[in-house]
């Protein structure tokens, strides 16, 4: 679970990966009578695990609503950011169900279904600290999440900081809270997590790096499964549904463009 690449090498060695014999995954899992997706369970509020320790969040929910419209028990594949592409290119999963926000790297890789929420990846920083630009996070320690996006737009762009990369976001969000690090990059919904366990001193939203739509992971060729998974995310987007686990989960509506 511990990978010393970078994001886009590790996609890279990924695709390398020996791909098992699979017969088209739609059918697979039809004839299995069961649904195996990919969750990161530490990533809140998109995957955490309850005080019962019964997994839940967003992506959770989400997983759950799609194994209930397709009448099929759920299997959780617990991963981390690092290994979701491995994972799902071994055939451990069917699919990711996983903040799994759509780039150009990964879709060398593999296939995304329509997107069914929106993540951003921000710099965040203690409210009482300045940062104008990128140019103040220059020798500060800028904690992130090894192979995420905000791994891969942070270490573009905020050239000079010491990057300090951990395995997952609950780790991070410790970290915030232990003062490890001056700064983070991240997205909105961990920094708020962090700020619910009370941190030294609050953290705020201080650069948006990028803003990036998150689909459901599958592997390349997948047409079937791709086109089932696009007609039940318009289908919930529709009626409502992924927009109330959003809210939920989230603390706003999807953006309207996403719902009409």
């Amino acid at each position: 679970m511990k990978r010393r690449t970078f994001l886009a090498g590790g996609l890279a060695a990924a695709s390398t990966l020996a791909m098992p014999a699979l017969a088209d995954t739609l059918d697979t899992i039809k004839s299995r009578k069961k649904l195996l997706v990919a969750l990161d369970l530490g990533s809140p509020p998109f995957g955490m695990t309850d005080a019962a320790m019964q997994p839940t969040g967003s992506d959770v929910e989400t997983a759950r609503l799609l194994a209930a419209d397709w009448e099929l028990p759920l299997e959780i594949v617990q991963v981390t950011s690092p290994n979701r592409v491995p994972f799902l290119l071994t055939g451990k999963a069917d699919m990711v169900i996983a903040s799994f926000s759509v780039n150009e790297e990964r879709q060398k890789v593999i296939d995304f279904s329509d997107p069914y929420g929106v993540i951003q990846a921000v710099i965040a920083g203690p409210k009482d600290r300045e940062v104008k630009d990128y140019a103040a996070v220059v020798g500060k320690r800028l904690g992130t999440t090894r192979g995420s996006t905000n791994d891969k737009e942070a270490t573009a762009r905020a050239q000079g900081a010491q990057m300090v990369r951990y395995d997952d976001d609950a780790t991070l969000i410790t970290a915030m809270v232990s003062g490890q690090v001056d700064m983070v990059a991240t997205s909105p919904q961990v920094m708020n997590t962090a700020n619910a366990r009370k941190p030294p001193a609050p953290f705020e939203t201080k650069i948006v790096m990028r803003t990036f739509p998150y689909a459901i992971g599958i592997r390349k060729g997948e047409t079937k499964l791709q086109a089932a998974l696009n007609e039940w995310v318009r289908k919930n987007l529709r009626n409502g549904k992924l927009n109330t686990i959003y809210k939920t989960y989230h603390g706003s509506d999807l953006p309207a463009e996403m719902l009409a």
